[in-house]
C-alpha cells in the first residue's frame, strides 16, 4: 500500500505471470502499528493518535484500472468458498494477479483477542467494512462483465462493528465528538463504496 507500492505497481504493470498476495492489516504491523495509506478513517495508530482523517487507499481499484490484472478482495472467515475460488482463478490466470486479504491484527485490539480473527472477518463483511469481489479480465474477453461482487448488501451496523476494536473504541472514549464525526464519515464512505461496487457489477 505504501512503502513498497512502487514495486508492486511495477510488477502489476509488467503484464508478467506473477501472483501477489496482500495481507491487509491496515497498519504497519511489522514495525509496531504505525498509520499507513491502508489505515481507514477514524482508526488510531502510531502517528494518528487522534484518528486518521482521510480514507484508505483503494489498492484494488488502482490495480483494476489496468484492465489486464486479475484482482480479488477476500476474507476467509466471511466466505471460505469465495476465498478459494479467487486463489484458483488468480493462479490459473496468465498475467499479473493481486489478491487482497483482510487480516485482523493484534494492533486492532479485537475484543476477545486474536482467537476471534475469523469471526471478526465475517463481521467486517456483514457490516460493510470490507467487501468481497473478483475482477477477471478473461471475462471481458468473452464479452462479459469482468467484475463480480461477492458481498451481499451489508445488514449489520458499521459503527457497532468498529466499536468492537480498541483502535476505534479508544478514540470514542478519549474524544467522543471527533470520534462521532470521523465514524459517521467512515460509515458514509463504506456505504458509497458498496454502492459503487454494485454499479460495477451491473
Amino acid at each position: 500500500y505504501d512503502i513498497g507500492f512502487g514495486g508492486v505497481d511495477h510488477v502489476l504493470a509488467s503484464g508478467e505471470d506473477v501472483n501477489i498476495m496482500v495481507f491487509d492489516t491496515e497498519v504497519y504491523s511489522n514495525t509496531g502499528g504505525q498509520s499507513s495509506k491502508a489505515t481507514p478513517t477514524g482508526a488510531i495508530a502510531q502517528f494518528a493518535a487522534a484518528g486518521k482523517v482521510v480514507k484508505k487507499k483503494d489498492l484494488a481499484a488502482i490495480a483494476m484500472s489496468y484492465g489486464y490484472v486479475y484482482v480479488a478482495q477476500i476474507a476467509q472467515g466471511a466466505d471460505y468458498n469465495q476465498c478459494l475460488k479467487a486463489m484458483i482463478e488468480a493462479e490459473s490466470y496468465h498475467g499479473p494477479s493481486l489478491i487482497i486479504a483482510y487480516a485482523p491484527c493484534i494492533n486492532h485490539g479485537i475484543k476477545g483477542g486474536m482467537s476471534n480473527a475469523q469471526t471478526e472477518e465475517k463481521r467486517a463483511v456483514e457490516a460493510g467494512y470490507w467487501h468481497l469481489f473478483r475482477y477477471d479480465p478473461r471475462l471481458a474477453e468473452e464479452g462479459k462483465n469482468p467484475f463480480q461482487l461477492d458481498s451481499k448488501e451489508p445488514k449489520a451496523d458499521y459503527q457497532e462493528f468498529i466499536m468492537n476494536e480498541v483502535r476505534y473504541s479508544s478514540l470514542a472514549r478519549s474524544n467522543p465528538e471527533r470520534a462521532k464525526e470521523l465514524f459517521e464519515k467512515a460509515a458514509a464512505d463504506a456505504k458509497a463504496k458498496y454502492e459503487h461496487l454494485v454499479e460495477l457489477a451491473k
